[in-house]
């Protein structure tokens, strides 16, 4: 059987330790490497058509553009393109001391570790990951991701390749900074003190719609195409 070969474009939302979040996120766009070329210029001309010229993110939001990130979110699910997410609820619970050798960063390669490991099931399946740059210690991050999985899989990992890249370059990179940014932004919802924006919120709906899924709860862990993980840390005593 020849080896299919994907490219997994990861970002994070709320990933700070002490940013004053109730929840985290950290999430992926996978992308099948012999249709990279294709979906990237048919997202173009999405773009195009909607006069978006500037990079996609949760955090530049415009109510201007909802038609744009309807019509994205139809062309997501019509394509093989693949979501999957890792919801961190009641991250003030985080005890790094007992569980992660004291250190938020361990904590974020155990996260890594558990978005990407179920497709390392699959026999027959490449992978190169792309992570988007968040700091100056990249290459230590990427260093260790690279590790673990080498250890998990006795050196011989299907994820093959890891690098990190700047979201400004890459539209599927940009797509999970959006959907990320859009399941964090509804689980803040029921426990951050901020009023939502209307706009965010028929966005919400839409993409709720779509998929078939609540933003804020987890999906079947067999679920392929929109995949959410609902992680809640034990109360602390």
């Amino acid at each position: 059987m020849d080896t299919q070969n994907f490219d997994i474009f990861i970002d994070e939302s709320c990933h700070l330790e002490n940013d004053h979040k109730s929840v985290m996120g950290i999430g992926y766009c996978k992308v099948p490497q012999v249709d990279y070329d294709t979906l990237k210029t048919q997202i173009h001309q999405i773009l195009i058509k909607h006069n978006q010229y500037a990079e996609l993110k949760w955090n530049k939001f415009s109510t201007s553009r909802l038609d744009l990130y309807k019509e994205l979110v139809d062309f997501f699910f019509q394509s093989s393109m693949e979501f999957r997410a890792i919801l961190v609820k009641y991250k003030d619970r985080l005890n790094h001391e007992d569980f992660n050798q004291g250190s938020h960063d361990n904590f974020y390669y155990k996260m890594v570790y558990f978005l990407l490991r179920p497709n390392g099931e699959d026999a027959n399946k490449q992978f190169r990951v792309f992570i988007d740059l968040k700091d100056t210690r990249g290459r230590e991050k990427l260093n260790k991701i690279r590790e673990v999985f080498d250890n998990a899989h006795k050196g011989e990992s299907p994820f093959i390749y890891f690098q990190h890249i700047q979201s400004h370059d890459n539209i599927f990179l940009q797509i999970a900074d959006f959907f990320i940014g859009a399941v964090t932004y509804k689980s803040r919802m029921a426990s951050d003190e901020f009023i939502p924006t209307e706009s965010k919120l028929e966005f919400i709906n839409y993409l709720e719609d779509v998929s078939g899924f609540s933003l804020n709860e987890g999906t079947a862990p067999w679920e392929k195409k929109f995949n959410i993980f609902d992680h809640q840390p034990k109360k602390r005593n």
